[in-house]
């Protein structure tokens, strides 16, 4: 029995000591998985930089404004859209631009992590920064209250004008102020309603931007909206019947946002940031925007897209012919902005003229001249894509695909992308592909390893020229379909 009891507090204790040394694992295994999970998220929020460079592309989303992005002429333009573009060029990768003028929408675009970064008029606010990691300033700015000038103020003086006009916030009272919903502006006007203990009308609205707003006062449409003052007196250049002057909130820090935890993209936004504001090249780009009169020419063309909705004076012409190989007429268009700016009297030192650039010999062949009429010109060179199109089809069967084929063609001719298809399916790669695969030979055929290839018919190319030609001429047209309507 003695033995038995003896063997029974043996087993206890062991009991007692196997079970601590349970409890202790237990506890061991729990802080290694919420260290590794810990460290995993850590390992997330700093992952948005590499995951950058890893994809060799830049995401950012801003909007379609006067200051923002815009295309002018066909030409893709504005101050962040410009900052954008710089600064993927330092980090060494492409540009993608998505466009919203949804300030929440752009919020949840960047926490969903389908943006890397929001590059806007985008004022600092404490509820800001609990929502997105916000760069350092990049400027400032305040908010003004955007109203019509009197009737007949051409005819009045200034103390006639200003008489007939609100200098004080308090004036606001029971008047109808149109702003975008979730905005600062709809939270400054609340809190100044509370400020001055009555009630200024709030109309939040999501359909219209900021200077769609400012359009639709200048009209007579609204009484009052809010902007940023330096986008307001962007906009006073061509609606001149507006006054700015009244401000609402004093001067706030501007900045670009990213998600929230992602500290090495928000660190080199900064870096670079320091170092660009204070550069020259910031200060011909803010002149170039904010101060010069040719900003004032721009703004009041009927071919800035904000305003117009336009790429060029042959907008027309393009949606008509772009039908023969159909292409979006956005393609054309940025091919015809490849090929000549849009201006009909380019001629080229080999020869090519007008707007699509047709060397002689394929303008004769389709029936245009140099003194053929722009509409033609567009024709000729459409039809000639669509030779194309049909010249490819077989090898390559898928459309979009062969659009590449097709405007690399256009540029170096058919022959060399047959050598670059050839060395292609030589070497074990897809003669039906063009991204890394056909563009990669025609790169090479500058190479006298690849041009005196057997299989290579058509010499020497100087492949960089059509390889570039394609990339630009795809990019820009992502670029005019964020901007214009088909």
């Amino acid at each position: 029995m003695k033995e038995i009891l003896k063997s029974i507090r043996f087993s206890k204790s062991t009991l007692l000591y196997g079970g601590l040394l349970f409890l202790g694992l237990v506890i061991i295994v729990l802080i290694v998985v919420f260290s590794n999970k810990k460290a995993s998220k850590v390992h997330t929020a700093l992952s948005r930089y590499e995951e950058i460079l890893a994809r060799d592309t830049l995401i950012a989303v801003t909007d379609h404004s006067s200051i923002s992005y815009f295309s002018y002429r066909g030409q893709l333009m504005g101050y962040h859209y410009d900052m954008l573009s710089i600064f993927a060029n330092q980090l060494g990768v492409e540009l993608k631009v998505v466009v919203s003028n949804d300030i929440e929408e752009c919020f949840m675009m960047l926490n969903r992590g389908e943006v890397d970064i929001f590059a806007s008029n985008l004022t600092v606010t404490r509820d800001r920064a609990k929502r997105v990691a916000l760069s350092r300033p990049y400027g400032s700015t305040r908010q003004v209250l955007v109203q019509r000038k009197p009737e007949g103020w051409e005819r009045m003086s200034q103390s006639e004008i200003v008489a007939g006009v609100l200098r004080n916030q308090t004036d606001l009272v029971m008047r109808e102020v149109y702003v975008q919903e979730g905005t600062v502006y709809q939270r400054r006007l609340q809190s100044l309603s509370e400020e001055i203990g009555d009630s200024i009308i709030v109309k939040t609205i999501n359909d219209f931007s900021v200077e769609q707003l400012i359009t639709l006062v200048s009209r007579g449409e609204i009484d009052f909206t809010i902007a940023d003052e330096n986008v307001a007196m962007i906009n006073q250049t061509y609606h001149y019947n507006l006054d700015i002057i009244t401000p609402i909130s004093f001067s706030q820090n501007l900045s670009w946002a990213m998600a929230l935890g992602s500290d090495t993209l928000k660190a080199a936004v900064d870096r670079w940031f320091n170092s660009f504001l204070s550069s020259s090249l910031h200060a011909v780009l803010y002149n170039k925007y904010f101060k010069s009169n040719k900003a004032i020419t721009r703004i009041n063309s009927n071919y800035i897209s904000v305003n117009s909705g336009k790429l060029s004076n042959y907008d027309t012409y393009l949606r008509a012919s772009s039908k023969i190989p159909n292409w979006d007429w956005r393609l054309v268009a940025s091919l015809v902005y490849q090929e000549s700016r849009f201006s009909p009297n380019r001629v080229s030192w080999a020869g090519a003229f007008g707007l699509m650039q047709l060397m002689p010999e394929t303008a004769k062949a389709f029936g245009v001249s140099p003194s053929s009429a722009p509409a033609l010109q567009i024709r000729a060179g459409c039809r000639f894509l669509k030779y194309l199109d049909d010249y490819f089809k077989e090898m390559v069967p898928d459309s979009a695909e062969r659009i590449k084929f097709v405007l690399a063609s256009y540029n170096v001719g058919h022959g060399h992308l047959l050598d670059a298809r050839r060395l292609a399916e030589k070497y074990g790669k897809n003669p039906s592909i063009w991204e890394s695969n056909v563009d990669s030979f025609l790169l090479k055929k500058s190479q006298s390893e690849f041009y005196l290839d057997p299989v290579v018919r058509n010499g020497y190319c100087r492949g960089d020229e059509p390889f570039f030609y394609v990339r630009e001429i795809m990019a820009r047209y992502d670029h005019y379909k964020n901007l214009v309507d088909n």
